[in-house]
């Protein structure tokens, strides 16, 4: 059994019965579906797990703790709950095909497949970025900021307050570069929101969201807007020269071609307008 997905204009597949049924049943995925391509995901069973030779990223979440690093051939990650049996991902450089095996939890491998998909889009200028992204006119304009900074709220007041504003990913769209222009896509992963579109917008604006007890937005110098970015790109890619030099490329073509500004903010109407505003100018009757 195989299915086929297709992300940010990258095809993945899974293979074997076991997975493929597992991918069904995560929310979102089966907007992603498309006949034919290579497979690139498989769940391997009772296959010696390479050993990781050096660590480069640990993070947490929930009650996982989660290992990303180098192999002797490439590139691995674990993820490990308390008092569980750990989940693990590989891939070897310069192959196509993404194993994993472990602990068969649907909070495990959705993630993982987010990594996995990450470490084969990079080399061909397309990130993933943790932020809330909205379309108005078919552009649309990215919302950053870490976790609780308000980028979900900002893009609800949008919705309510701008006729014709509709939400493209709330948690991880994918950013790619295609004839020198960049393009957000909807991706499987939208965080706690259920929005997951097979659609792309080319890119308007970038806005670094912060809380403030007023309302004030300014354009930010290149600087500033690389400081703005990085933060939101994949963190486990920014330890390795190889997969950072991808995510840096990326991010100077971003610079070039896409404004960058800075909100500080309350959660209303009003900066929800001035954001609007801002990025459009002249585009809209204001």
């Amino acid at each position: 059994m195989n299915h086929i997905y297709q992300v940010a204009r990258h095809r993945f597949g899974v293979s074997g019965e076991r997975l493929c049924k597992a991918v069904e049943c995560i929310a979102g995925f089966e907007p992603f579906r498309v006949e034919g391509g290579e497979l690139l995901f498989s769940f391997v069973e009772g296959t010696e797990v390479p050993e990781m030779k050096q660590v480069q990223y640990e993070f947490t979440y929930e009650d996982v703790i989660g290992t990303f690093g180098k192999t002797e051939h490439g590139f691995m990650l674990t993820l490990k709950p308390q008092e569980e049996d750990a989940f693990y991902l590989w891939h070897h450089e310069n192959e196509k095909e993404v194993q994993m095996c472990g602990n068969w939890s649907v909070r495990l491998y959705r993630f993982a497949m987010w990594v996995g998909l990450g470490l084969m889009v990079a080399p061909y200028d397309t990130v993933a970025i943790h932020s809330s992204c909205i379309v108005y006119g078919d552009k649309a304009v990215l919302f950053l900021g870490e976790s609780g900074t308000g980028k979900s709220t900002h893009t609800r007041l949008w919705r309510e307050h701008i006729e014709g504003a509709f939400l493209l990913n709330d948690d991880s769209p994918f950013l790619r570069v295609e004839d020198g222009k960049i393009w957000a896509y909807g991706s499987p992963w939208s965080g706690k929101t259920p929005c997951y579109k097979q659609e792309r917008y080319e890119l308007k604006g970038c806005v670094r969201l912060s809380q403030a007890p007023f309302n004030q937005m300014k354009k930010l110098p290149v600087l500033q807007a690389y400081g703005a970015i990085h933060p939101s790109c994949p963190p486990e890619f920014a330890y390795d020269g190889v997969l950072y030099d991808h995510i840096s490329d990326f991010i100077n073509k971003l610079l070039s071609s896409v404004p960058f500004y800075h909100l500080a903010c309350l959660p209303d109407k009003a900066a929800s307008l001035l954001s609007f505003k801002t990025v459009f100018g002249d585009e809209v009757d204001t």
